[in-house]
């Protein structure tokens, strides 16, 4: 998952760890700075959809403009 837009990732981050755990994902953090997010997350799909409606909705101090997706197997290292 790719998020972009005007993020501040000493909040964020805690709080995508914190809600990726109470929705039973794991998640790790690939790459954070104020515009862009990436994070592998694994888990059902239906929860990684409520991840991703979760992180559009909130936090109040972040703006996200896009959540962009892609199967793990897309994935270019």
């Amino acid at each position: 998952m790719v998020i972009l837009g005007e993020l501040l990732p000493d909040s964020f981050l805690p709080w995508i760890g914190r809600h990726a755990s109470k929705l039973g994902l794991s998640s790790t953090i690939t790459h954070a700075s104020a515009g862009r997010i990436e994070l592998d997350l694994v888990g059902r799909e239906e929860l990684i959809d409520m991840m991703e409606i979760g992180c559009i909705l909130g936090p109040i101090d972040v703006w996200v403009e896009s959540i962009q997706r892609q199967e793990p197997s897309d994935h270019i290292l």
